[in-house]
């Protein structure tokens, strides 16, 4: 299933840092940044059980906000992006490279 999920953490203390990059860790492993805080996953029904799961476990639920959302399958029959338009498609192969000029 296709999902977007979009979040708001506080951020008012250091511990609010950190729970912005956890959310945002916990994302990256389920999909890609489309937004500085939405991410399109692409999962099955127990990777999103374990989503949630995680999700829940770095937020605190009485200041910050999660929210998934299904998308309707096909996406791009039902999306409409106005502005810069990242260019990937979250079905086909991602391919990771260590960039040579790092140290």
């Amino acid at each position: 299933m296709e999902l977007l999920v979009a979040y708001d953490i506080s951020t008012e203390t250091a511990d609010g840092e950190l729970r912005l990059r956890k959310v945002a860790k916990v994302c990256e492993a389920y999909g890609q940044r489309v937004q500085k805080s939405v991410f399109e996953c692409l999962v099955n029904e127990v990777q999103f059980e374990l989503l949630k799961r995680d999700l829940l476990a770095a937020i605190d639920e009485r200041r910050d906000s999660v929210r998934v959302y299904r998308l309707r399958e096909p996406h791009r029959r039902h999306m409409w992006v106005g502005g810069r338009r990242l260019r990937y498609d979250i079905h086909d192969v991602l391919v990771v490279t260590a960039r040579a000029d790092r140290e």
